[in-house]
């Protein structure tokens, strides 16, 4: 369905008020109201985010049990194992942690499991295989864990000290671990739920760092790595899509500057392969598509331990090697990820039934189990469906990643039509299966009924919210520095966004990019005239030169630096043709 702009009331008043009490331009005021900061107070708050606004670590359910639990490990010289997970969250937790136990000088190495062969996850394999290595290890999972029952017993029933460190979805049912840190633990009250396993794993540094100090302070050494484990926690607080508010906002704002000002060997390498070194200055956008990406292609293409790897290494020249090959595998990772969106599409264009669907399942044996989920979100993005993408197995069996769209709830219709899987796990937007291939067609089945039951699409759900209707003369340089002290942004705090009307095309609309995936265009409103970049959306350059006529256009803008010259350019996000 076409997305309807949702503008919000115009109040002139209360913007030139907020713009004298906080001395910011109209434009900058506008947009703090339109987003709920009304107050002068409240908006000095969002905006002068401090790394003091962090909560004590003490007040994580869990976090003091563990870390004197570890800290008795390292005092009684047992090996300490970091259970992590393949994604970046879980790379960035398994890397911050390694690094602070590294620091108090335990005896500690990590366990990745393999994407493809293991899943998500502890496994009963894995946890038998490091009892039989070390059966006196302490075992902590990062950014996994809390829905592992029968994992958790196994290591009860072995006498494995199992500490489990987790965010993701609690179920009716905690695991019998030795010890739990999450932050929304039931009949516990921390204040802010949303941290990422990497935000918990740092939490968790963080207190062994307090105890390793005075008790409150950790020693200069520890405070020292503080500051650069927050760069680490930044990236995957970005990469797992968390909402960037309150404790996640204060991360990522600092984390930005520590990467900048305190890389590690392995992160300094990443961002030369990804041409971000010499920047002045990051933002959550470079870490979203230009770090994230590459270290989340080594987990799925089964290598995760490398980027751990790479974050953790003091040897340069592995270091280089390193961020070399996960530059390379996230550009095999492009072209397995074009070569099954094609694939989905013709499959979803040969079944004229799934339109009546409200859901997509579809299911491939040549598809890699790695890239799945990247391709469901484009497909539910491109169909505005909630999407599964199944990978067959040569065993009978499939892997799946699953997108939610337009505020379904995932997790739960998934959960409703679980008697026809073999297991799932995942939260509203996004979800794993195992099915078994012969019960794909009664899943699809099972799931679009469900949908059909339990969900339609209202308007608010797809709804594009403009903070600001705009002239293009109003988009300057020193406007667009001011929005970006709102940042960082990304999940529940996007870039502003703004619309303008009557506006023209200077010449036809142009494709770029492999396989002309995105779109540049060159627009005026009056004498103005500005490029607008539309990522992924190549196929709008047709339906633009079409329109006989002016267009509406619905953006947000950056300053795109190049060779030393900024310019302010337009971030193309949707149009209309002008009413």
């Amino acid at each position: 369905m076409p997305r309807p702009w949702l503008f919000q009331p115009h109040q002139p008043a209360a913007i030139a008020q907020l713009s004298q009490q906080l001395r910011l331009s109209p434009l900058v005021a506008q947009v703090l109201i339109a987003r709920g900061f009304q107050s002068a107070e409240i908006a000095r708050t969002f905006l002068s985010a401090r790394l003091a606004d962090l909560f004590d670590p003490s007040r994580l359910p869990g976090v003091d049990q563990a870390a004197d639990r570890i800290l008795t490990a390292i005092a009684d010289q047992r090996r300490i194992t970091i259970y992590g997970d393949y994604d970046v969250d879980g790379v960035t937790a398994t890397s911050v942690l390694w690094h602070c136990l590294s620091l108090a000088g335990a005896t500690v190495d990590y366990y990745i499991p393999c994407r493809m062969e293991e899943g998500y996850g502890l496994n009963t394999d894995a946890i038998r295989q490091l009892h039989e290595e070390d059966a006196d290890r302490l075992l902590i999972s990062v950014d996994c864990g809390i829905a592992s029952l029968e994992e958790a017993a196994i290591a009860q029933e072995l006498g494995l000290e199992l500490i489990i460190t987790d965010h993701h979805h609690i179920g009716p049912e905690l695991p019998s671990a030795s010890c739990l840190v999450h932050p929304r633990l039931p009949d516990t009250d921390y204040p802010f739920g949303d941290l990422c396993g990497v935000g918990v794993a740092f939490k968790l540094a963080w207190a062994i760092c307090q105890r390793l100090g005075d008790g409150r302070k950790a020693s200069p050494r520890m405070r020292e790595f503080l500051k650069s484990a927050v760069g680490l926690t930044a990236i995957g607080t970005v990469a797992d899509v968390v909402p960037l508010l309150q404790e996640n906002r204060v991360i990522v704002r600092y984390g930005l500057n520590s990467m900048k000002e305190n890389p590690s060997l392995g992160l300094k390498a990443l961002m030369t392969v990804s041409k971000l070194d010499e920047k002045p200055q990051l933002t959550a956008e470079d870490i979203g598509f230009g770090l994230a990406p590459r270290l989340n292609a080594a987990g799925r293409l089964g290598q995760a331990r490398l980027a751990v790897e790479l974050l953790t290494t003091s040897d340069p020249e592995r270091a280089a090697s390193l961020a070399d090959y996960v530059d390379q595998l996230n550009n095999n990772r492009k072209t397995v990820e074009r070569r099954i969106f094609k694939a989905a599409r013709e499959m979803v264009d040969q079944k004229s039934e799934w339109e009546e669907h409200p859901t997509l399942v579809l299911a491939d044996h040549g598809w890699h189990p790695g890239v799945i989920g990247i391709v469901a979100s484009r497909v539910a993005e491109l169909y505005e469906k909630p999407t599964v993408l199944i990978a067959l197995r040569d065993d009978g069996t499939g892997q799946g990643s699953a997108r939610s769209w337009a505020g379904f709830d995932l997790y739960s219709g998934i959960a409703a039509c679980q008697d026809y899987l073999l297991g799932f796990g995942g939260h509203k937007v996004a979800a794993g299966i195992q099915i078994d291939a012969g019960r794909i067609d009664e899943f699809r089945t099972a799931l679009a009924n469900w949908t059909a039951t339990h969900h339609s699409v209202q308007e608010s759900d797809v709804a594009l919210r403009v903070d600001a209707e705009v002239l293009l003369s109003e988009v300057t340089r020193r406007a667009v520095q001011e929005l970006n002290h709102l940042g960082p942004f990304g999940e529940a705090n996007p870039a502003p966004r703004f619309s303008a009307t009557n506006v023209e095309l200077v010449d036809p609309p142009r494709t770029m990019g492999e396989g002309d995936r995105h779109l540049s265009l060159r627009i005026r409103q009056h004498k103005t005239v500005m490029r607008a970049v539309a990522f992924g959306r190549g196929e709008w350059a047709e339906e633009i030169a079409a329109v006989n006529g002016r267009l509406s256009v619905y953006f947000a803008p950056v300053i795109n630096s190049f060779r030393g010259f900024e310019r302010v350019e337009l971030r193309l996000i949707d149009w209309k043709p002008a009413t």
